[in-house]
């Protein structure tokens, strides 16, 4: 499976490996010049069902959407957030599916500072798809904004379609258990226990890359998780969820958070690292090799959270620095 990912990526490109080069933050303000966009063009993929996106995501993020918006998100990045990203050299040639954790409630800022970082150094010469939950693809604006941005539910299907084309992929295993864990675990690795990543790169012939950030906590106060609460309004058969938490943030302060405009992130310091490329075997005896799978899921998570520890001592303050 890896030479036909290599050879998809030839077919768009008629290149075979790329040099992703080192990160720059530009100054607020600053306008975003993408890189020249391929010549190919690439028939776009069929939705799988009603769920699953319209043909738009796959062949996201849209460019003039992209241009739009760079002043704003030049300025959240540079300024608001003060990003700083290392390791983007260190991905490898070949599509990738990196894996991450998030935080911050629905409005997960260290998420989408990755893509629009990823969008200023690479532009329409590498696509990065992000994923995201049912119940935010289903809403009618902000799913329609997410679908302009390449972002896709994270099916099987849709996944592999986009490592068809030759793009990466990026997926938060541990989903609203991570992105609303306690803000005292803002700093511990959360990928949920939830494996079936690995098998899915395995059978589409991809390196994982693990991704690891510090920071996005500081811009939503998750007092509670709320299990029992959660489990008492039944929204794991609503909502696909096991916590409903309790947060503070502004302009509400203390409140249930379950909206995604339920408040406005506030101005933390958010720190991401791209970690080294694992490769799996693609021995297909592997994929029922539980033993296997879980000492790749322990390396991958241990990869993160040793990134984070390190990122978390150059704090100067306990928030927002």
């Amino acid at each position: 499976m890896a030479t036909n990912t290599a050879k998809a990526r030839k077919k768009r490109t008629g290149k075979t490996t790329r040099s992703p080069g080192k990160q720059t933050i530009r100054k607020a303000g600053s306008k975003v010049k993408a890189p020249t966009a391929r010549k190919n063009s690439v028939a776009r993929p069929r939705a799988v069902n009603k769920m699953d996106e319209p043909r738009e995501c796959l062949n996201g993020p849209d460019p003039e959407l992209m241009e739009r918006q760079s002043g704003v998100w030049n300025t959240l990045m540079d300024r608001y957030f003060r990003l700083e990203i290392d390791g983007l050299e260190r991905l490898p040639a070949e599509p990738s599916l990196l894996i991450g954790v998030h935080s911050g409630g629905p409005l997960t800022m260290d998420a989408w500072t990755v893509l629009f970082a990823w969008w200023r150094k690479f532009g329409k010469t590498r696509s990065l798809h992000g994923t995201a939950h049912d119940v935010l693809m289903n809403n009618p604006l902000l799913g329609r904004y997410f679908r302009r941005m390449g972002v896709i539910t994270p099916t099987r299907e849709n996944i592999q379609s986009a490592f068809d084309k030759g793009d990466d992929v990026i997926l938060w295993p541990g989903g609203e258990v991570d992105c609303y864990r306690k803000w005292s675990d803002r700093d511990k690795a959360v990928l949920g226990g939830r494996k079936g990543f690995i098998r899915m790169a395995m059978r589409a012939g991809v390196p994982i890359v693990p991704v690891a950030t510090v920071g996005g906590h500081d811009t939503l106060f998750v007092l509670s998780e709320g299990r029992g609460l959660a489990r008492f309004l039944k929204l794991k058969e609503r909502m696909r969820s096991d916590v409903a938490p309790i947060t503070l943030s502004w302009p509400f302060g203390v409140a249930l958070h379950l909206m995604p405009f339920q408040h406005v992130p506030l101005p933390a310091k958010i720190r991401t690292e791209i970690l080294d490329p694992v490769y799996l075997d693609t021995d297909p005896a592997r994929l029922d090799d539980q033993e296997y799978v879980d000492a790749i899921y322990e390396k991958i998570e241990g990869m993160i959270q040793v990134s984070m520890d390190k990122m978390a001592k150059r704090r100067k303050f306990p928030i927002f620095a």
